[in-house]
């Protein structure tokens, strides 16, 4: 027999142990493997927060709030409500099955494999892994290969808190993971882009595995004629310029009204100016991630302005270290107006009618989020109503992320299905159905079909209209 290959071995001794799992694995196996998760986190702050900065050159706070503390958050929601989300639920007959007792029972998928992003290295890797082990199953892991101090903490760090047949984390580029998709997972945990997300599916396709993929776009954001100026300056600056515009759903674009346009780019730049300076370098301003993501936005920006574009606000830079950048004077024909810009970014681009922008935001590919600045309650319902979009932010941006009692998910081409709290429970897991008889009727109508049984069959007709 030909020897399997180490990522095959890993996989087979995790499927082998699929059945056990389902017996073993019960809420308080599950509540202390999230707990040694936890400690381990706990234990590797200082050296999370120096991966991250050797990978993404990020300020320790942001590396805090985005790769840290929402990891632990997702535990402890997880934690507290686990015994409630494995619970049986009951459901209530429906006429044809009046004397049957239904239930639908989570039980955990088998092997998953996660595929994680260099973007938050740690966040999108582990809060997968929370809503897998919290489902009850085992997990190979993938981090990206384009942050490789992350990638190899990560690989230590579970390797100190989990067994190998439980949780394992496999490092390497695009072979690998083509080698790890060919493999018949009983589900995927896919975040990154939409174009990899594609061949994420098409793989699994193949096997018939279940997926989640959390993807992108071009998550617009409007600020309507009645909006607090100063506060959504705050947020978007804040959305925006978090990681260094490498978010995927940051602020991608935003529409502005005319009447208030002047005021609100003044609001801009003296954000922007008290959170990052001036200058391109600033000590809280995150660095892009390589030289290849760099020369792309380069090359954003030189179609931009070769197409008529022009900077309202600049703080320059080159190579790795962009500072940010707003542009006006945006049109269809620019790069800029076509591609997710994940970077320090902002084309502004003014309205005075509320109806095409809808209309673009609705020709376009669904985004991640849709982002509204206003007071006028009326118009932030039209927007919600006439548009769709993975969620929405009011007044804020990016924070929903952290709602754990909200689903977090794209629509078509920005995801498919949903992950956090409960709902990141759920698609971890196989809602098994389950109807148990007890006195049901339906006997009364087998074959042989005579007269009496097509007369109550004919009665059963005039009930159900």
């Amino acid at each position: 027999m030909t020897p399997l290959s180490p990522i095959r071995t890993t996989f087979e001794t995790m499927r082998a142990g699929n059945a056990e799992r389902r017996i073993r694995f019960g809420l308080g196996e599950r509540r202390a493997a999230l707990d040694r998760l936890a400690s381990v986190m706990r234990a590797n702050e200082k050296a999370i927060v120096e991966a991250v900065r050797s990978d993404l050159g990020r300020p320790e706070a942001e590396t805090i709030l985005i790769d840290y503390l929402t990891v632990l958050q997702d535990i402890r929601h997880a934690r507290r409500r686990l015994h409630a989300w494995m619970r049986p639920r009951r459901v209530a007959p429906t006429f044809a099955t009046f004397g049957a007792s239904g239930k639908v029972i989570p039980q955990p998928r088998g092997t998953c494999l996660i595929i994680s992003p260099w973007n938050l290295p740690f966040c999108l890797a582990l809060s997968p892994l929370v809503s897998c082990l919290a489902a009850g199953n085992a997990a190979i892991l993938k981090p990206s290969e384009v942050t490789p101090a992350s990638s190899a903490l990560i690989a230590r760090m579970i390797a100190a808190a989990f067994p190998p047949d439980l949780v394992s984390v496999i490092e390497g580029g695009k072979e690998v993971a083509e080698e790890l998709l060919a493999l018949p997972f009983d589900h995927i945990f896919f975040t990154g882009s939409p174009a990899v997300g594609k061949i994420v599916m098409a793989a699994a396709a193949r096997n018939l595995t279940s997926v989640t993929l959390e993807l992108g776009g071009k998550s617009p954001v409007i600020v309507g004629e009645g909006a607090d100026i100063e506060r959504a300056a705050d947020w978007i600056v804040f959305g925006k310029f978090l990681n260094a515009g490498q978010v995927c759903i940051a602020p991608d674009h935003l529409f502005v009204h005319v009447s208030i346009k002047d005021r609100f780019l003044s609001a801009l730049r003296a954000r922007i100016a008290k959170a990052y300076g001036t200058a391109a370098a600033s000590e809280n301003l995150c660095q892009i991630v390589s030289d290849q993501h760099a020369s792309r936005l380069s090359a954003l920006i030189a179609d931009a302005l070769e197409k008529g574009a022009d900077p309202v606000h600049d703080n320059g830079g080159e190579g790795r270290t962009r500072g940010p950048l707003l542009l006006q004077g945006i049109t269809p024909e620019m790069l800029l107006d076509q591609e997710e810009i994940f970077g320090p970014i902002l084309p502004i681009l003014p309205f005075d009618d509320l109806s095409p922008v809808i209309d673009r935001i609705n020709a376009r590919d669904k985004p991640l989020a849709l982002y509204i600045f206003d007071r006028d309650q009326a118009r932030i319902d039209r927007i919600i109503s006439q548009t769709t979009s993975g969620g929405v932010g009011i007044n804020l941006t990016v924070v929903h992320y952290t709602q754990a009692n909200l689903p977090f998910g794209g629509v078509n081409t920005s995801g498919i299905g949903a992950a956090h709290g409960e709902w990141g429970f759920r698609a971890f897991s196989h809602e098994r159905a389950i109807l148990q008889n007890r006195f049901l009727a339906l006997p009364l109508l087998f074959p042989p079909y005579d007269r009496h049984k097509m007369r109550l069959i004919g009665l059963i007709k005039r009930v159900l209209g």
